[in-house]
């Protein structure tokens, strides 16, 4: 089954889905490993029996990070100390799996330690001419 960007997925729960009614396993593509999971037709029903209106946007295991992510932020707030925490990532010039320091968000580029260097340089020379 070809992956469906959320508006067809929206549709699809909101009429659903089928042609006898039934929901359908549909694939979706997360947002922060990039990689394909599938939506079953019984989270489908149970977001329909929720009212909830937009697909997930994580695979579980992305969205149990993100979880433990907002509860170390809290803690620190809560004990005023600083917690560190390290995300792996894929590079997006080289493909390669590296950690950062932070939460990659809005579908911006990461980079490996090489990689960024390499893209450092190219827009270092660019801002000096």
């Amino acid at each position: 089954m070809q992956s469906s960007n959320a508006a067809d997925i929206l549709r699809a729960s909101a009429n659903g889905a089928g042609p006898d009614g039934e929901y359908q396993d549909l694939p979706i593509h997360c947002m922060d490993c990039t990689d394909e999971f599938i939506w079953t037709a019984g989270e489908q029903q149970f977001f329909h029996d929720k009212n909830l209106l937009n697909p997930p946007k994580r695979c579980k295991k992305c969205k149990k990070a993100k979880t433990q992510r907002l509860e170390a932020i809290e803690l620190s707030k809560a004990t005023g100390k600083r917690t560190k925490f390290e995300v792996q990532a894929k590079c997006a010039m080289c493909a390669v799996v590296t950690t950062v320091p932070f939460y990659p968000s809005q579908q911006r580029p990461v980079y490996c330690r090489d990689c960024f260097a390499k893209v450092n340089v190219n827009t270092s020379a660019t801002a000096r001419s």
